[in-house]
C-alpha cells in the first residue's frame, strides 16, 4: 500500500477547486504569480508548496488557506479510516 502524503491530497484538493471554478491552469498560476509548471507540480503532488505559495493559491482561487487545510484534513482523515480511496 502507498503512503498517503499530504502533498498528494492538497494538490487533489487544488486541482479540484480549480475545475469546480472552470479556471486553467494558466489562468491561476497568473492570478497566483506563481509560475505554470510549479503549479502543475504542486497539484500533481511533486512539489510541496511553502504556506506563502498555498496562501498565494488560494487567494487566486478565492478560497481561504484554512478551508482548503479544513477539506484537506477530512481527507486525510477519511482515507486514514478506510472510508475513502484517494487518486494516486
Amino acid at each position: 500500500m502507498r503512503s498517503l502524503l499530504l502533498r498528494d491530497v492538497l494538490g487533489e484538493t487544488l486541482r479540484g477547486l480549480r475545475f469546480e471554478q472552470g479556471r486553467t491552469l494558466r489562468e491561476v498560476s497568473v492570478d497566483a504569480r506563481v509560475s505554470l509548471g510549479y503549479l502543475s507540480e504542486v497539484e500533481r503532488g511533486q512539489k510541496e508548496a511553502s504556506s506563502e505559495l498555498l496562501t498565494a493559491i488560494c487567494g487566486a482561487l478565492h478560497v481561504s488557506l484554512a478551508d482548503v487545510l479544513t477539506i484537506v484534513a477530512g481527507k486525510l482523515a477519511a482515507a486514514e479510516q478506510g472510508k475513502v480511496t484517494l487518486a494516486a
